[in-house]
């Protein structure tokens, strides 16, 4: 990540393997650290999503908009390697990101949820007040080990919205741990089986209310 420091504010329980503890440490981006860093950013992305290298010329445009965006927020995970006693042996890898912002119908998912809602006969008060999480992915390598859970409660933390929401695509209950890790944390269902126009794969629209304890910045148990 070259010189890319940062402050953390929270950390994870350490992961020990072979002598090496690697701690998790959780940061939040500026807009100007997301745009600086946007290819990092984004190979987490093209990592976790099993994407060709190719797809970073066209996220990164996109990305580097959305950060305009009101209520733009963004979370990073680092690893951090060291020894027994606790001395770093390598600089910190961005290993996490999560980011979303005030959804709306200026925006083009907003539309294209509130046209499926509409023709299925859904309610579109959903979407009068929410928070769009647009993006969280972990590397694969770290999968598994709470750092979805740590970049969702902290980018949730504090939100004024009365909901957030997401789209997902379609992999059955326990297809993989992007919906296992959503339903624990009290995702449920909006849309099922939606296709977003341009693209063939069915999606999923979740939601859940946002919560006292999001708003005062605490910790939402998993269900």
């Amino acid at each position: 990540m070259g010189t890319m420091v940062f402050q953390p504010y929270d950390t994870l329980r350490p992961m020990t393997e072979d002598h090496r503890v690697t701690s998790i440490f959780f940061t939040e981006l500026s807009a100007d650290q997301m745009r600086r860093h946007l290819p990092d950013v984004l190979g987490v992305y093209i990592r976790a999503m099993g994407y060709p290298a190719a797809v970073r010329s066209h996220r990164a445009p996109l990305w580097a908009e959305h950060v305009l965006r009101q209520g733009w927020r963004a979370i990073a995970a680092f690893s951090h390697d060291g020894d027994d006693d606790g001395e770093q042996t390598a600089p910190p890898t961005l290993v996490g990101i999560a980011y979303g912002y005030h959804g709306g119908p200026a925006y083009w998912w907003d539309r294209q949820v509130r046209d499926g809602l509409q023709r299925t006969g859904g309610d579109t008060a959903v979407l009068d007040d929410y928070f769009e999480l647009t993006e969280l992915h972990v590397e694969p390598g770290f999968q598994g080990h709470g750092i979805g859970h740590g970049l969702l409660t902290r980018l949730l933390a504090g939100r004024p919205e009365a909901r957030v929401l997401l789209s997902t695509p379609e992999a059955g209950e326990t297809g993989n741990r992007a919906w296992a890790l959503y339903r624990r944390a009290g995702f449920t269902d909006v849309l099922r089986d939606f296709l977003f126009t341009g693209d063939s794969r069915p999606f999923a629209v979740l939601g859940r209310e946002l919560t006292a304890s999001d708003r005062a910045g605490g910790p939402r148990p998993l269900a």
